[in-house]
């Protein structure tokens, strides 16, 4: 690229410009399919994301293929912002990690504690350990310039190492059959990917022929199938070759970036949210509210996440570890900390596996869910909208 050439923006910032639109689509989809889950449609709208298209029901095609598709869209921005964005330090690498860390341990040890001794509920530690990628990111975006864009980029990757986290924790303790020569064959594609990369080869097609069939593997594996969107992702070229000369116009990653960054938001997320956001309330009581299954999905969605990704992040940043997102100060990550509270779609599937068995422990999961992401979504857009603006003299730390 000419020295003389100014960088392009990075289409992170288009996405994130698209999420704010994007985001009130999905918050509509959200809304309408509570509205159609506990009305007379209920049934019609049960039966059809249950209703099989070739070998997945509809719910599994949005589930494992749609946001397979997120989750790559979501990765080549990750990796970006790595290599050549708010994430190009390693500072400002390990925050997010240190972040997801405390944000997975502390609502797990929390939900223990109020179930500790019923080894039935106990099944259900992992389920206030999850952020909600897209209704977080879309509650942030739907705060416009209130929020440091560096602190989206914070939120974006820390919300994926969270969900990836969940992922091996499903693969791990909430897998019954993993299909080992399925899983192989995922790893060999994986190598073939790293390998077309490492020889230079640019085609787009070339990749995305070899993704389809990683996705395939992947979700015969018995692994969660959107871990093959974040793996193909890091497989794709975002240095152009030398005969190139901008590197933005031309970097295989960008190419399928731009591709994606309208078609995730408008199409793929909203469906997404209509498809999973439909809970029977039917079952809601004041007295469920206080059963330590819900009480300890609550707790740990809100509290268990501020304590945990807030003070893993303060600690990291006083110890010199890690630095702030760029411009935001201390309460900016208060307000980030609560949204990494909604738990929503992942908390909903790792609760649906942890209870397979029972709908009335399912009905509590949900109860927790919807009670914990609502409030954290609540008190995360409060304490942002009270930060100081990005910049100000108040967006420091000492």
């Amino acid at each position: 690229m000419s020295a003389a050439q100014p960088r392009r923006q990075s289409l992170f910032r288009s996405f994130i410009d698209s999420e704010a639109s994007g985001g009130i689509i999905l918050m509509i989809a959200a809304a309408l399919a509570l509205i159609v889950a506990n009305s007379a449609l209920a049934p019609t709208y049960f039966a059809a994301l249950k209703a099989y298209i070739g070998p997945l029901s509809v719910s599994h095609w949005i589930n494992d293929a749609l946001m397979a598709v997120f989750f790559l869209l979501v990765g080549l921005e990750i990796k970006r912002e790595v290599l050549d964005g708010q994430l190009s330090t390693w500072p400002r690498r390990i925050l997010p990690g240190i972040a997801a860390a405390g944000g997975m341990l502390v609502p797990a040890l929390i939900y223990a504690g109020l179930n500790w001794g019923d080894p039935e509920t106990m099944r259900g530690w992992a389920i206030p350990t999850a952020t909600d990628i897209a209704f977080a990111l879309g509650v942030l975006s739907l705060l416009g310039d209130r929020v440091p864009a560096s602190l989206k980029v914070f939120l974006t990757a820390l919300a994926i190492i969270d969900d990836l986290g969940a992922v091996i924790i499903i693969a791990i303790f909430y897998t019954a059959d993993l299909d080992l020569a399925y899983l192989g064959g995922a790893f060999a594609v994986l190598g073939a990917l790293v390998a077309m990369n490492y020889m230079g080869v640019r085609r787009l097609p070339w990749y995305l022929l070899l993704g389809a069939v990683l996705w395939f593997l992947v979700l015969k594996s018995g692994v969660h199938a959107t871990l093959a969107g974040v793996a193909l992702a890091l497989t794709i070229p975002l240095r152009a070759s030398p005969a190139l000369h901008d590197d933005s116009d031309h970097s295989p990653l960008h190419r399928l970036e731009h591709k994606l960054h309208k078609v995730v938001p408008f199409f793929i997320i909203p469906i997404f949210g209509f498809a999973n956001a439909g809970v029977s309330l039917s079952g809601l009581t004041v007295a469920s509210l206080a059963e330590p299954l819900t009480l300890g999905v609550t707790a740990g969605l809100v509290i268990g996440k501020l304590i945990g990704v807030y003070g893993a992040s303060m600690i990291a940043v006083k110890l010199d570890w890690a630095d702030m997102p760029a411009n935001a100060s201390k309460m900016h990550v208060l307000g980030v900390s609560l949204l990494c509270g909604i738990g929503f779609t992942m908390s909903l599937f790792i609760g649906l596996l942890a209870f397979a068995d029972s709908i009335a422990l399912q009905d509590a999961v949900k109860v927790g869910i919807l009670l914990g992401s609502l409030i954290a979504a609540i008190t995360g857009s409060i304490i942002l909208l009270m930060a100081p603006r990005p910049g100000g003299p108040e967006s420091r730390i000492d």
